[in-house]
């Protein structure tokens, strides 16, 4: 679909949000971690977690069979948990018994890297280690499938609109959020639950660990998920109001290693595209993971915004390196900034993402009350 086709008059807004993060379980708990500027980074249990890791920044006792119950959990691995967690926890009935409709026009967009690594490399080994490559337990087998959490999402919940899985990396919740604009300008969705996960696991740790090699890690890993309802401005519910619009979301990628070129470029044109110059962003959100790319990141925002009065929101201190979920949050924290400020009504927030494999991104979202 062409750029002309995504500005067709239809504004797409959140309207609701939740997120289950190492600050704990639901949106004000986020809310509130973010307002405090509160560390999450915990020594990790080397008799829970078999990693090199020595610290790590974990949902605190997460486990999803306490969270949903003990019907269809016995073998639901981390990353599904929390992507069906924190799904319930955006459709429950706020104190208003308000509640979302589901069924045929609701969707679902998730972002992920490669869904459980621990779950793929689990069911490969089993593979292996058995007498013959087939005995393997096949109630395992559907967590092996880089779509599993967002299809079980929609199992749980009775999501029959579009159901996609985008594996993006750092940048996959900005990938899927404007995955998602194409979906509801294009008519195949009433309203989309937009988001992204990640596990904390011992695959992926060691997986990081051997990625890394012999350069020290600055930040920890997290892990998590984030949640938002995206519709059409005008068509929500009265007890729903727009929290922020999403104004535009673009990508690019990046060659040999050039991020700050390709990041720069991507910044540039989508300000261009709006209308927006540099001294009208009230907020910049940088991803802030502590890769060989971080320089160049920091670097092409300061070229764009030095001088510019523009509040810097770092959400990588606080929660660590949550992989897909890196992007969503960092979406969640510039609301829950916004919602203790305001001033930021009516204003916009730049969030930029890039990610190792090749990718940068970034989105500008509008904040605030005069939005329908």
């Amino acid at each position: 679909m062409t750029a002309r086709g995504l500005s067709s008059g239809r504004r797409l807004v959140i309207t609701r949000w939740s997120a289950i993060s190492p600050f704990g379980l639901g949106r004000s708990a986020f809310q509130e971690g973010i307002r405090t500027g509160r560390k999450t980074v915990t020594a990790v249990d080397t008799e829970q977690w078999s990693v090199p890791d020595e610290q790590a920044c974990l949902v605190p006792d997460f486990s999803a069979r306490e969270l949903l119950g003990k019907k269809g959990t016995r073998d639901m691995d981390r990353v599904t948990g929390l992507a069906v967690g924190v799904t319930t926890e955006l459709l429950a009935e706020d104190a208003a018994g308000a509640s979302i409709p589901t069924g045929e026009g609701t969707g679902l967009v998730l972002g992920t890297t490669t869904g459980s690594a621990e779950s793929m490399m689990g069911y490969t080994r089993t593979s292996m280690q058995k007498s013959k490559p087939f005995l393997v337990d096949p109630a395992l087998m559907p967590y092996a499938v880089m779509n599993c959490a967002a299809g079980q999402c929609a199992i749980w919940h009775g999501l029959k609109g579009p159901n996609v899985t985008l594996a993006g990396g750092q940048s996959a919740g900005l990938l899927a959020l404007n995955y998602t604009r194409r979906l509801l300008v294009s008519g195949r969705a009433e309203r989309i639950l937009c988001g992204a996960a990640e596990e904390f696991s011992p695959a992926r740790s060691w997986i990081e660990h051997h990625r890394r090699g012999r350069t020290p890690a600055d930040t920890v890993l997290g892990e998590g998920s984030a949640m938002f309802l995206v519709e059409t401005a005008g068509d929500t519910a009265t007890d729903r109001p727009p929290l922020a619009e999403i104004i535009d979301v673009r990508s690019r990628a990046h060659a040999q290693g050039a991020v700050r070129e390709a990041l720069t470029a991507c910044v540039s044109d989508i300000l261009r595209r709006s209308g927006i110059g540099p001294e009208d962003v009230w907020a910049v959100v940088p991803s802030g993971v502590q890769t060989q790319y971080a320089e160049q990141e920091t670097d092409a925002l300061h070229e764009h915004f030095q001088g510019a009065d523009a509040r810097w929101i770092n959400v990588t201190d606080l929660l660590g390196d949550t992989g897909a979920a890196g992007a969503a949050f960092q979406i969640a924290a510039t609301l829950s900034v916004a919602d203790a400020d305001p001033e930021a009504a009516g204003k916009t927030a730049l969030i930029t993402s890039v990610d190792r494999d090749g990718t940068v991104a970034c989105a500008l979202i509008k904040m605030g009350d005069d939005i329908r």
